[in-house]
Protein backbone atom coordinates (compact mmCIF):
# COMPACT_ATOMS: atom_id res chain seq x y z
CA UNK A 1 0.00 0.00 0.00
CA UNK A 2 1.17 3.43 -1.12
CA UNK A 3 1.86 6.04 1.65
CA UNK A 4 1.98 9.79 1.55
CA UNK A 5 3.13 10.87 4.35
CA UNK A 6 4.93 13.65 2.43
CA UNK A 7 1.73 15.07 1.01
CA UNK A 8 0.05 15.29 4.67
CA UNK A 9 2.96 16.90 6.66
CA UNK A 10 2.84 19.66 3.85
CA UNK A 11 -0.26 20.73 5.20
CA UNK A 12 -0.62 23.90 6.82
CA UNK A 13 -1.76 24.21 10.43
CA UNK A 14 -5.06 25.60 10.67
CA UNK A 15 -5.41 29.34 11.12
CA UNK A 16 -6.74 31.16 13.89
CA UNK A 17 -9.17 33.34 12.48
CA UNK A 18 -10.57 31.88 9.62
CA UNK A 19 -10.26 33.16 5.94
CA UNK A 20 -6.60 34.18 6.50
CA UNK A 21 -5.34 31.54 4.64
CA UNK A 22 -7.34 32.92 1.21
CA UNK A 23 -7.11 36.25 1.71
CA UNK A 24 -6.02 37.40 -1.89
CA UNK A 25 -8.55 39.34 -2.75
CA UNK A 26 -11.43 41.60 -1.73
CA UNK A 27 -13.71 39.19 -3.54
CA UNK A 28 -12.63 36.19 -1.79
CA UNK A 29 -12.67 37.59 1.76
CA UNK A 30 -16.14 38.33 0.55
CA UNK A 31 -17.16 34.60 -0.86
CA UNK A 32 -15.01 33.20 2.08
CA UNK A 33 -17.41 34.89 4.83
CA UNK A 34 -20.76 34.33 2.75
CA UNK A 35 -20.19 31.15 2.06
CA UNK A 36 -17.75 29.16 4.46
CA UNK A 37 -16.33 25.79 3.38
CA UNK A 38 -13.58 23.53 4.41
CA UNK A 39 -10.03 23.93 3.52
CA UNK A 40 -9.01 20.59 2.64
CA UNK A 41 -10.74 17.03 1.53
CA UNK A 42 -8.84 13.94 2.70
CA UNK A 43 -9.96 11.59 0.00
CA UNK A 44 -9.42 7.94 1.06
CA UNK A 45 -9.38 4.97 -0.49
CA UNK A 46 -11.53 2.08 0.68
CA UNK A 47 -9.28 -0.85 1.86
CA UNK A 48 -9.33 -3.92 -0.44
CA UNK A 49 -11.63 -6.55 -0.95
CA UNK A 50 -11.58 -9.89 -2.52
CA UNK A 51 -12.80 -9.03 -5.39
CA UNK A 52 -10.20 -6.15 -5.63
CA UNK A 53 -7.21 -8.84 -4.99
CA UNK A 54 -8.90 -10.97 -7.74
CA UNK A 55 -9.36 -8.55 -10.14
CA UNK A 56 -12.96 -8.38 -10.29
CA UNK A 57 -14.96 -5.55 -11.07
CA UNK A 58 -17.15 -4.42 -7.89
CA UNK A 59 -19.23 -1.46 -8.85
CA UNK A 60 -21.62 -1.07 -6.36
CA UNK A 61 -21.93 -4.33 -4.86
CA UNK A 62 -21.29 -4.80 -1.74
CA UNK A 63 -18.33 -6.24 -0.67
CA UNK A 64 -17.43 -6.38 2.79
CA UNK A 65 -12.83 -6.28 3.63
CA UNK A 66 -10.93 -9.53 2.95
CA UNK A 67 -8.61 -9.97 5.56
CA UNK A 68 -5.82 -8.30 4.01
CA UNK A 69 -8.02 -5.19 3.59
CA UNK A 70 -8.75 -4.89 7.55
CA UNK A 71 -4.66 -4.75 7.61
CA UNK A 72 -4.63 -2.03 5.19
CA UNK A 73 -7.23 0.16 6.78
CA UNK A 74 -5.47 -0.23 10.04
CA UNK A 75 -2.32 1.12 8.78
CA UNK A 76 -4.66 3.79 6.65
CA UNK A 77 -5.63 4.59 10.21
CA UNK A 78 -2.90 5.63 11.26
CA UNK A 79 -1.87 7.99 8.55
CA UNK A 80 -5.23 9.85 9.13
CA UNK A 81 -4.85 10.52 12.67
CA UNK A 82 -1.76 12.83 11.40
CA UNK A 83 -4.15 15.01 9.42
CA UNK A 84 -6.30 15.50 12.41
CA UNK A 85 -9.64 16.03 9.94
CA UNK A 86 -12.30 17.36 12.10
CA UNK A 87 -15.08 15.07 10.61
CA UNK A 88 -14.85 11.55 8.84
CA UNK A 89 -17.61 10.63 6.30
CA UNK A 90 -18.12 7.60 3.94
CA UNK A 91 -19.79 6.04 1.32
CA UNK A 92 -22.37 3.58 2.65
CA UNK A 93 -20.72 0.85 0.65
CA UNK A 94 -19.75 -1.75 2.58
CA UNK A 95 -15.62 -1.95 1.94
CA UNK A 96 -15.94 2.74 2.30
CA UNK A 97 -17.98 2.64 5.60
CA UNK A 98 -15.68 -1.05 6.99
CA UNK A 99 -12.83 1.20 6.51
CA UNK A 100 -14.21 4.46 7.85
CA UNK A 101 -15.39 2.62 11.19
CA UNK A 102 -11.39 1.41 11.30
CA UNK A 103 -10.60 4.49 11.16
CA UNK A 104 -12.76 6.08 13.71
CA UNK A 105 -11.63 3.92 16.37
CA UNK A 106 -8.12 5.49 15.85
CA UNK A 107 -8.72 9.17 15.39
CA UNK A 108 -11.93 9.58 17.47
CA UNK A 109 -14.39 10.49 14.79
CA UNK A 110 -18.00 8.55 14.19
CA UNK A 111 -17.69 8.08 10.56
CA UNK A 112 -20.81 9.37 8.69
CA UNK A 113 -22.21 7.71 5.76
CA UNK A 114 -23.31 9.17 2.93
CA UNK A 115 -26.03 7.33 0.50
CA UNK A 116 -25.19 9.71 -2.85
CA UNK A 117 -22.17 8.50 -2.83
CA UNK A 118 -22.45 4.52 -3.78
CA UNK A 119 -19.90 3.57 -5.98
CA UNK A 120 -20.19 3.96 -10.12
CA UNK A 121 -22.37 1.49 -10.96
CA UNK A 122 -20.73 -1.16 -13.53
CA UNK A 123 -24.08 -2.94 -14.06
CA UNK A 124 -24.31 -6.30 -15.88
CA UNK A 125 -20.36 -6.29 -15.58
CA UNK A 126 -19.97 -6.31 -12.13
CA UNK A 127 -18.55 -9.39 -11.14
CA UNK A 128 -16.91 -9.81 -14.08
CA UNK A 129 -13.14 -9.70 -14.58
CA UNK A 130 -12.08 -7.91 -17.34
CA UNK A 131 -10.72 -10.51 -19.54
CA UNK A 132 -14.26 -11.78 -19.65
CA UNK A 133 -15.87 -8.55 -20.46
CA UNK A 134 -13.03 -8.31 -23.66
CA UNK A 135 -14.09 -11.56 -24.93
CA UNK A 136 -18.05 -11.39 -24.68
CA UNK A 137 -18.31 -7.59 -25.57
CA UNK A 138 -15.29 -6.71 -27.79
CA UNK A 139 -16.64 -3.79 -29.31
CA UNK A 140 -18.26 -2.20 -26.15
CA UNK A 141 -15.18 -2.90 -24.22
CA UNK A 142 -12.82 -0.90 -26.42
CA UNK A 143 -15.55 2.21 -26.67
CA UNK A 144 -15.13 1.67 -23.08
CA UNK A 145 -11.42 1.88 -22.72
CA UNK A 146 -11.30 4.28 -25.22
CA UNK A 147 -13.44 7.29 -24.46
CA UNK A 148 -15.21 5.76 -20.94
CA UNK A 149 -17.52 9.12 -21.28
CA UNK A 150 -19.20 7.75 -24.62
CA UNK A 151 -20.95 4.39 -22.90
CA UNK A 152 -22.08 3.08 -19.92
CA UNK A 153 -21.81 -0.56 -19.44
CA UNK A 154 -25.32 -2.63 -19.98
CA UNK A 155 -27.68 -1.53 -17.07
CA UNK A 156 -24.68 0.77 -15.87
CA UNK A 157 -24.08 3.90 -15.27
CA UNK A 158 -22.89 7.00 -17.05
CA UNK A 159 -19.78 8.55 -15.83
CA UNK A 160 -21.13 11.65 -16.53
CA UNK A 161 -24.29 10.94 -14.44
CA UNK A 162 -22.25 9.70 -11.51
CA UNK A 163 -19.76 12.79 -11.64
CA UNK A 164 -22.76 15.05 -11.10
CA UNK A 165 -24.49 12.97 -8.46
CA UNK A 166 -20.94 13.32 -6.57
CA UNK A 167 -20.15 17.58 -7.29
CA UNK A 168 -23.79 17.70 -5.45
CA UNK A 169 -22.72 15.41 -2.46
CA UNK A 170 -19.65 16.84 -1.74
CA UNK A 171 -20.15 20.53 -2.25
CA UNK A 172 -23.40 19.58 0.80
CA UNK A 173 -21.40 18.25 2.74
CA UNK A 174 -18.29 20.60 2.83
CA UNK A 175 -20.51 22.80 3.66
CA UNK A 176 -21.17 22.10 7.00
CA UNK A 177 -17.45 22.93 8.01
CA UNK A 178 -15.96 26.46 7.80
CA UNK A 179 -12.64 25.79 8.10
CA UNK A 180 -10.43 22.48 8.78
CA UNK A 181 -10.01 19.05 6.89
CA UNK A 182 -12.90 17.02 6.02
CA UNK A 183 -12.09 13.15 5.35
CA UNK A 184 -14.10 10.98 3.56
CA UNK A 185 -13.96 7.22 2.89
CA UNK A 186 -14.61 5.77 -0.83
CA UNK A 187 -14.43 2.37 -2.95
CA UNK A 188 -12.66 2.75 -6.16
CA UNK A 189 -12.73 3.90 -8.59
CA UNK A 190 -15.07 6.98 -6.64
CA UNK A 191 -12.19 8.16 -5.21
CA UNK A 192 -10.71 8.90 -8.60
CA UNK A 193 -13.48 10.37 -9.51
CA UNK A 194 -13.66 12.80 -6.77
CA UNK A 195 -10.00 13.72 -7.63
CA UNK A 196 -10.41 14.53 -10.87
CA UNK A 197 -13.34 16.55 -9.70
CA UNK A 198 -11.43 18.34 -7.21
CA UNK A 199 -8.03 18.83 -8.49
CA UNK A 200 -8.47 17.10 -12.10
CA UNK A 201 -6.08 14.47 -11.46
CA UNK A 202 -5.70 11.38 -13.88
CA UNK A 203 -9.43 8.99 -13.85
CA UNK A 204 -6.80 6.04 -14.63
CA UNK A 205 -8.69 2.78 -15.68
CA UNK A 206 -12.24 2.71 -13.85
CA UNK A 207 -12.61 -0.65 -14.00
CA UNK A 208 -9.81 -1.84 -11.50
CA UNK A 209 -8.31 -1.27 -8.86
CA UNK A 210 -4.64 0.21 -8.90
CA UNK A 211 -2.88 -2.08 -6.12
CA UNK A 212 -0.43 0.43 -6.25
CA UNK A 213 -2.96 3.12 -5.95
CA UNK A 214 -2.95 6.67 -3.36
CA UNK A 215 -4.44 5.23 -0.29
CA UNK A 216 -5.28 8.93 0.90
CA UNK A 217 -4.28 12.16 -0.73
CA UNK A 218 -4.66 15.81 0.85
CA UNK A 219 -6.36 18.08 -2.02
CA UNK A 220 -7.14 21.98 -1.14
CA UNK A 221 -9.76 23.13 -1.48
CA UNK A 222 -8.97 26.07 -3.76
CA UNK A 223 -10.98 29.18 -3.81
CA UNK A 224 -11.48 29.24 -7.22
CA UNK A 225 -13.28 25.84 -7.03
CA UNK A 226 -15.48 26.88 -4.16
CA UNK A 227 -16.72 30.24 -5.60
CA UNK A 228 -16.62 28.59 -9.33
CA UNK A 229 -19.21 25.96 -7.96
CA UNK A 230 -21.33 28.67 -6.30
CA UNK A 231 -21.49 31.35 -9.39
CA UNK A 232 -22.03 28.49 -12.03
CA UNK A 233 -25.21 27.06 -10.26
CA UNK A 234 -24.83 23.24 -10.53
CA UNK A 235 -24.22 21.21 -12.50
CA UNK A 236 -23.87 23.25 -15.77
CA UNK A 237 -20.58 24.63 -13.76
CA UNK A 238 -19.16 20.92 -13.44
CA UNK A 239 -16.15 19.93 -14.09
CA UNK A 240 -17.78 16.66 -15.45
CA UNK A 241 -20.63 18.72 -17.77
CA UNK A 242 -17.96 20.98 -19.29
CA UNK A 243 -15.80 18.06 -20.10
CA UNK A 244 -18.84 15.97 -21.93
CA UNK A 245 -20.28 19.24 -23.40
CA UNK A 246 -17.06 19.21 -25.37
CA UNK A 247 -16.93 15.73 -26.28
CA UNK A 248 -20.53 16.52 -27.70
CA UNK A 249 -19.36 19.09 -30.09
CA UNK A 250 -16.22 17.46 -31.28
CA UNK A 251 -18.42 14.75 -32.34
CA UNK A 252 -21.38 16.61 -33.96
Amino acid sequence: MQMHWQTLNKLPAMPCRRGSLYRHHDSIILWEYLFPMADFLLVIRAAATAYDLQGRISGSLDIPLSPDGVVEATQTAALVATAQPVALYASTAVSAFETATIIGRTIGLRPRGVATLENLNHGLWQGMLGAEIRRKQPRLYRQRQENPWSVSPPEGELLEDACRRIEAALEKLLKRHARGRVAIVLPDPLDRLVRWLVAGESLGDLWLRDPNGKSIVALPLAVQWRTGRLLTGGEHGTRASRHYGGLEKMQS
